[in-house]
C-alpha cells in the first residue's frame, strides 16, 4: 500500500460542511438549548469543530473554553486564540491546575498515563459545568480514528451531548480543515493531546494517521478480511496490532452493558 496516496479517504468537502453545520443546527434545536460549549485545545480538531459550530449558530452562540494545564504548550494557548480571533467566538481560559494537582499529589508515583486521564476527566468536568451555567451542549471533537482506536478517555475527552465529527477519519478531518481555511500552523503541526511535554499522537500510537486511516477503511468500510489487507500491502503485524486495538476498546465506543430483568428498556424513547 502506498501510505502517501490517500485517494480513498477523498471526501467531497462542500458536501460534508453542509452535512455537519446542519446536524449541528438541528441537534442544538431539538433538544431546546441556546448555544455550545467546546473544549479548545488549539488542535485540528477541535478548531474545526469550533469553525463548523460558529457556521451552524453564529459566533454568538459558541462558548470556546480554554483549560491549560501546568505541562500545556505555550503554542496550544496561541493557536486556540488564533481560532477564538478568527471565529470571533465567546472564550474563557479556565486553568485546571489545582483541580489535577490536588489529586496527583496524593499519589506521587502515579505515571503519565493515569495524570494525562485526570487532565482530560478534569477538563470535562469543567465543560459540563459550563454546560450547565450556559444552557449549552457540549460539542465532542473526536475523529473516527480515535474512537476506533480507543485513543481517547472515556469520561473525559470522549464525553459530549453530540459528535460532529465522528464519522470522519483523521485524514478526512484534515481535508475539510483546509477547505474551510484553518490556520496553516494548526493545519501543519504534528497532532497531540498535550498531556506533557513532548507528547505525539503519532508516536504514542507507533504509527502515522495516514497509514492507519488507509487500513481501517479498508477494514471497517469496505469489510475486507486479515488477507485482503495484506494483499493490499499492509504488514500482518500491523493489521493485527490495530485490529486488537479495536476490539478491546470496544467498550469506549457503546453505552454501559445493563443486566436485563425485566422487558422495559431504559433507553426506550417514550
Amino acid at each position: 500500500m502506498n501510505t502517501s496516496d490517500s485517494s480513498i479517504l477523498s471526501i467531497d468537502v462542500a458536501q460534508i460542511r453542509g452535512i455537519l453545520v446542519d446536524f449541528i443546527r438541528k441537534e442544538v434545536n431539538r433538544t431546546g438549548f441556546d448555544c455550545v460549549v467546546i473544549g479548545l485545545s488549539g488542535g485540528l480538531d477541535s478548531s474545526l469543530a469550533c469553525y463548523l459550530a460558529v457556521e451552524a449558530l453564529g459566533s454568538k452562540k459558541v462558548l470556546a473554553i480554554r483549560m491549560p494545564y501546568t505541562t500545556s504548550s505555550q503554542e496550544s494557548l496561541e493557536h486556540a486564540h488564533l481560532v477564538i480571533q478568527a471565529t470571533g467566538v465567546m472564550s474563557m481560559t479556565i486553568p485546571i491546575n489545582g483541580m489535577v494537582d490536588a489529586f496527583i499529589e496524593k499519589y506521587p508515583e502515579m505515571n503519565a498515563f493515569r495524570k494525562g486521564n485526570i487532565m482530560a476527566r478534569s477538563r470535562m468536568i469543567v465543560l459540563f459545568d459550563q454546560s450547565a451555567a450556559n444552557n449549552a451542549l457540549v460539542v465532542g471533537t473526536g475523529n473516527k480514528t480515535e474512537i476506533l482506536l480507543g485513543y481517547s478517555t472515556l469520561y473525559g475527552d470522549a464525553a459530549c451531548a453530540f459528535n460532529p465529527l465522528g464519522d470522519l477519519y483523521k485524514t478526512q478531518i484534515r481535508q475539510l480543515a483546509k477547505a474551510m481555511n484553518l490556520p496553516d500552523v494548526i493545519l501543519l503541526k504534528p497532532p497531540s493531546a498535550d498531556l506533557w511535554v513532548g507528547q505525539t499522537d503519532e508516536s504514542e500510537l507507533g504509527f502515522t494517521y495516514t497509514e492507519v486511516d488507509q487500513l481501517l477503511y479498508l477494514l471497517v468500510e469496505k469489510h475486507k478480511s486479515v488477507k485482503e489487507c495484506e494483499l493490499a500491502g499492509f504488514k500482518r503485524d500491523f493489521i493485527e496490532r490495530v485490529l486488537t486495538r479495536i476490539r478491546k476498546n470496544r467498550f469506549k465506543r457503546v453505552m454501559p452493558p445493563i443486566a436485563r430483568i425485566t422487558e422495559g428498556d431504559a433507553g426506550l424513547d417514550l
